[in-house]
């Protein structure tokens, strides 16, 4: 299927609007629509929130009349059911449009082309195809929902130049800049949940909070703790937002203690003593969570990274040298061989303030 030139700058209008609600949109994608008539844009739209209008709603309603007989450009197939909001091909079929031309189909199996098979129905035109990456780079996480049943994860460490996380002591405080913090605050901010382990907890007393942003909402902190070790005077309880706690233990006493204080405790199996994350990854994606961001520290971000969790790897270098008896950044099986070791592909680097940020993601054996 050809698209033309014109074609192409409508969708990346709709891509540049969908881009957005990157921060607001959670648990639904993020998403967002154009309106042509005759060669001009004459309705605009993207998804703000949950149980909110959809984009293409949005950008009809701007159109008014006009829509008739127009284009609609949607960075996402046209939903065809109920949910938060009524079926968009609703609106899309009573509007009159002449044509619907989508990025990508909706993963969603509620979805998955019924969107297309009713327009298409009712006479109108159907494509899709059209900057489906770009589409896609925005909803790694509600893609990975609908297709794996579980959170996209993105595992974030900040290191020195020789890969240290900390002191021997324990100090971090701070080793990249103010810039790397306030990057790290708008990865939070695009997550539907932050995770750490029970060890980060006792150490720092963490927040795990989105400052700075104004964002309607706080991520879901999830807190790896298999055996309820954690205080329930710990900060976040205090704190807007919910708390989860993750566990493999059956100590009663403990767990009510922590559920008096506003935190949640769930239950798991275990996996070599400890938590299984392939089940909490399931819990939380039970619970429409799309994004998961872990902050760790090396025992819990490894085990992600060993049990092929990680989908992406954010890693913030300082230049600065810690030394050999600093903390490593993961704590991960020895190898026997070079060829045993885990291999990534580097999708960007760029400076954030002094410091470097790498994005990598873990390449598979049929990418190799």
């Amino acid at each position: 299927m050809s698209f033309t030139p014109a074609d192409a700058r409508f969708m990346a209008r709709a891509v540049q609007l969908a881009a957005q609600g990157l921060y607001t949109t959670d648990p639904n994608p993020r998403v967002g629509s154009v309106i042509v008539k005759d060669g001009v844009v004459v309705g605009e739209g993207w998804h703000v929130r949950a149980g909110e209008p959809h984009a293409e709603v949005l950008a009809l309603k701007q159109a008014g009349e006009h829509a008739r007989g127009a284009d609609v450009y949607v960075t996402l197939e046209p939903c065809n059911h109920f949910g938060r909001t009524p079926p968009c091909t609703e609106a899309v079929l009573r509007a009159g449009v002449r044509r619907v031309t989508a990025a990508m189909r909706d993963p969603n199996p509620l979805v998955d082309g019924k969107g297309f098979e009713r327009l298409t129905a009712a006479g109108i035109e159907c494509r899709a195809g059209l900057l489906e990456a770009e589409a896609q780079a925005l909803n790694p996480g509600f893609i990975s929902r609908m297709r794996r049943r579980r959170p996209y994860v993105r595992v974030k460490m900040a290191a020195s130049l020789d890969g240290r996380t900390a002191m021997a002591s324990g100090e971090s405080r701070w080793i990249t800049s103010e810039a790397a913090r306030a990057d790290v605050q708008r990865l939070r901010a695009r997550s539907s949940a932050i995770v750490t382990g029970s060890g980060t907890v006792l150490a720092d007393d963490p927040a795990l909070t989105v400052r700075a942003l104004d964002i309607g909402r706080q991520p879901l902190r999830v807190v790896v703790d298999s055996r309820l070790r954690v205080s329930a005077a710990m900060q976040m309880l205090r704190l807007p937002g919910r708390t989860l706690i993750a566990t493999a233990s059956g100590d009663e006493a403990r767990a009510n203690a922590l559920i008096a204080a506003g935190a949640e405790v769930v239950r798991l199996p275990q996996a070599q003593a400890r938590v299984d994350l392939a089940a909490l990854l399931q819990v939380l994606a039970e619970r429409e969570v799309n994004e998961v961001l872990v902050e760790a520290g090396a025992v819990l971000a490894g085990a992600f990274l060993a049990q092929g969790l990680a989908d992406e790897l954010v890693i913030y270098l300082a230049p600065i040298l810690l030394g050999d008896a600093g903390r490593g950044m993961f704590h991960l099986p020895g190898l026997d061989s070079l060829a045993d070791g885990a291999r990534f592909r580097v999708a960007d680097v760029r400076p954030i303030g002094d410091d470097w940020r790498i994005r990598a993601m873990p390449v598979s054996i049929k990418d190799q």
